[in-house]
């Protein structure tokens, strides 16, 4: 057997010749109805879950404080409408690890009308109760509410927990109360006192501090939210006026490339090798500026982490990073066109190409918004479950009495209802008290579930949104190559006609491939979560297990991706399943590996460079721009608290702008790509098997049609 003959057997034979193909394949039926069936099921049942979280969630639980109870602080026409302040019995706690796993601190916490101003402790206050009976009133405001039994010896009130053991002089910060802490000379002081006493002994100023911090955690994000929220109200609309200026270069991109393909894609990577010139050049006068100037010296590691980013602006080690990056980055794009400058003008060819059937079907430059909208949907419905999920968990209440005479201990009661309800008729001494919080329902019970399939029901939403919109202008651009004589063959409205093939026929097999692309994508948030956790650990044997997970799947979700794309492609042309699909694109890769490797990776750099201009070039706009360093809008910028939020916003946003342009050549191209390799299999240039390709391609490849 001969090499060749052994290599088509290894991966499938060539596409032979058939007269009857002209394009995309009509006669079809459906595939993978069975994926299909349970796709269409797991979204009735992430409908199911969203409507639980919207009846039991309540989202005023992030943004306001709520007491144990689970009731919401200062509430208008609430119990604690007069109460607007959140207190800590024992804020100590709140330095314990559980604020992390729990997000909420392991103490008792109630709504107070005001902040504790003095140091005072229960066991003072109960002993002087006759004579400084004013001391008493004071302090058991912040006990629980409706606590007054002077009769209730201090072990009796700390065992069940009704008063906290001390106060120390607090101030309000985000409707909560955390001790006023000074730091003199270096110092923790808490009205000027370092050192108090207490029930349980003495307490440091520095514990107090430790404390604040825990329970601070989460309102330091918050309050970091609400200065970007601020930043997005006086910053939008130049955002969005950025973001147009990257569509309109997008826009005069695409249709320039139409025409001097070879000029633009040479354009872009000189612009491309200037901007990360002049990122080298300001880079190093930023760093040479700093030198001699106090505190530049500090490392980034010494610095620590810090929400205001400019504060790593202020020290050189900063700047020697992006130095270094910036011009390894222009060392390995130098190195690329020195050893790929003669493939880059057959990409050119592919490009041009492309570029003369996107022009020819102009309605596919409109479809990436369709797919933006359906992705901004399911981001939308994920994010607003999620939030309602989260905040599901209601108050508990026990029935408190003698076990012998009642029968109700420890039953769940309703404190509304309480007094009047058959419990209290049996049970007079009985009490209903609070528990816990969170819930004791089945839907409180599988609620980390509920979390688990919000995620994983995100994750298949959005691959199948862009599995659609691949499988759509697959289908569009195979019918551009496979028409003979172009235009004229070209059916009417390809776009329309490719999703109402894939809606019709293939939603199974679109179901299917984003079905297994978002498994592995559910591993990888599991391993990054399970990475988190191992922080600290120090078994290094779990470490590198867990790095080599984190990279087998990271490559695997690649390849999947890459599988995916080229599977897509064949369901539009041949409309089979996903497995025949992706095992024929891959055995017809791989029977022309070097051409793959050579033209269609080579495309994707250049589409890779384009993005990196636009992108690049907005970005330095922005930058200059929300810094007030352009002269003439200097005026015009908006003071804000983080510059970097906007900039980030509008590259992120000028991103997706050029990623949904290019993500249509790029589609163009792989499609285009796929159909010549079957071309030149299925076809030789005589008159009766002629090749479909551009006379272009065929200058290129020394062939002709007789």
């Amino acid at each position: 057997m001969s090499a060749e003959e052994n290599f088509y057997g290894k991966y499938g034979e060539p596409k032979k010749y058939d007269p009857k193909f002209k394009g995309p394949v009509g006669n079809r039926s459906c595939t993978d109805i069975l994926c299909c069936i349970i796709f269409f099921l797991a979204i009735v049942l992430y409908v199911i879950v969203g409507i639980l979280a919207w009846i039991h969630g309540d989202p005023r639980k992030v943004i306001y404080p709520t007491d144990s109870r689970g009731e919401f602080c200062g509430q208008v026409g609430g119990r604690n409408e007069h109460k607007p302040f959140l207190f800590y019995f024992n804020l100590l706690k709140c330095a314990s690890p559980l604020v992390l796993l729990e997000f909420q601190c392991p103490t008792t916490q109630i709504c107070v009308s005001k902040c504790p101003e003095k140091f005072d402790s229960f066991i003072t206050a109960h002993t002087l109760l006759k004579v400084a009976p004013e001391r008493w009133t004071y302090y058991t405001q912040f006990c629980k509410p409706g606590f007054n039994d002077s009769t209730k010896t201090p072990v009796e009130v700390f065992k069940d927990g009704d008063c906290p053991a001390f106060l120390t002089p607090s101030k309000p910060f985000t409707r909560r109360c955390f001790p006023d802490l000074k730091v003199q000379q270096g110092v923790v002081k808490v009205a000027n006192q370092t050192i108090f006493s207490t029930a349980d002994g003495s307490i440091n100023a520095t514990q107090l501090l430790d404390g604040a911090k825990g329970a601070n955690m989460v309102l330091e994000v918050r309050e970091v939210a609400m200065k970007i929220f601020e930043d997005y109200t006086q910053s939008w609309y130049w955002i969005l006026i950025g973001m147009s200026i990257a569509l309109v270069v997008s826009l005069l991109f695409v249709i320039l490339l139409r025409f001097i393909a070879a000029f633009m894609v040479w354009s872009i990577i000189l612009m491309v090798i200037a901007v990360l010139g002049y990122g080298i050049f300001h880079c190093y006068v930023e760093y040479k500026e700093l030198k001699g100037v106090p505190g530049s010296e500090v490392t980034i590691k010494d610095l620590g982490v810090h929400t205001d980013l400019r504060v790593y602006l202020h020290i050189r080690q900063t700047w020697l990073a992006f130095l270094i990056i910036l011009v390894v980055l222009e060392l390995i794009i130098i190195l690329i066109l020195i050893f790929l400058r003669k493939r880059i003008m057959i990409a050119i060819a592919l490009l041009k190409e492309a570029s003369k059937a996107v022009g020819y079907i102009m309605s596919t430059l409109v479809y990436p918004v369709i797919t933006f909208l359906l992705l901004l949907l399911c981001i939308a419905y994920w994010g607003i479950t999620a939030v309602f999920l989260s905040t599901s968990s209601k108050a508990v209440y026990k029935v408190l009495a003698n076990e012998l005479t009642c029968n109700y201990t420890m039953k769940t009661c309703n404190p509304d209802t309480f007094n009047t309800s058959k419990i209290i008729e049996q049970c007079p001494e009985a009490e209903c008290i609070f528990a816990f919080y969170g819930g004791e329902s089945y839907y409180h019970r599988y609620l980390i579930v509920f979390q688990f399939y919000n995620v994983f029901l995100f994750f298949w939403l959005c691959n199948f949104v862009i599995a659609l919109g691949q499988v759509t202008l697959a289908g569009a651009f195979a019918s551009y190559y496979w028409a003979f004589n172009k235009p004229a063959d070209i059916p009417a409205l390809p776009v329309f006609a490719s999703i109402g093939r894939a809606l019709r026929y293939h939603t199974g097999t679109l179901a299917f491939g984003s079905l297994l692309l978002a498994l592995v994508q559910v591993i990888r948030v599991l391993l990054e979560y399970i990475d988190q956790k191992m922080k600290g650990a120090q078994n290094k044997v779990a470490k590198f297990i867990l790095s080599c997970l984190k990279c087998c799947f990271w490559c695997l979700e690649k390849f999947l991706k890459f599988l995916n794309r080229n599977a897509y492609i064949m369901v539009a042309i041949y409309g089979k399943n996903f497995c025949t699909s992706a095992k024929n694109a891959f055995f017809l890769l791989m029977r022309n590996i070097v051409r793959v490797v050579v033209l269609d990776k080579v495309t994707d750099f250049l589409l890779f460079l384009g993005k990196l201009l636009i992108v690049g070039g907005v970005g330095v706009l922005g930058f200059f721009f929300f810094t007030k360093r352009i002269t003439i809008f200097e005026d015009k910028a908006p003071t804000l608290n983080y510059y970097w939020v906007p900039l980030l916003t509008l590259i992120v946003g000028s991103y997706l702008v050029a990623h949904g342009f290019f993500s249509v050549y790029a589609m163009c191209v792989d499609t285009l790509f796929l159909c010549f390799l079957e071309d030149l299999e299925r076809n030789d240039g005589s008159n009766e098997r002629p090749y479909f390709m551009s006379k272009a391609l065929l200058k290129i490849l020394r062939k002709k049609n007789e």
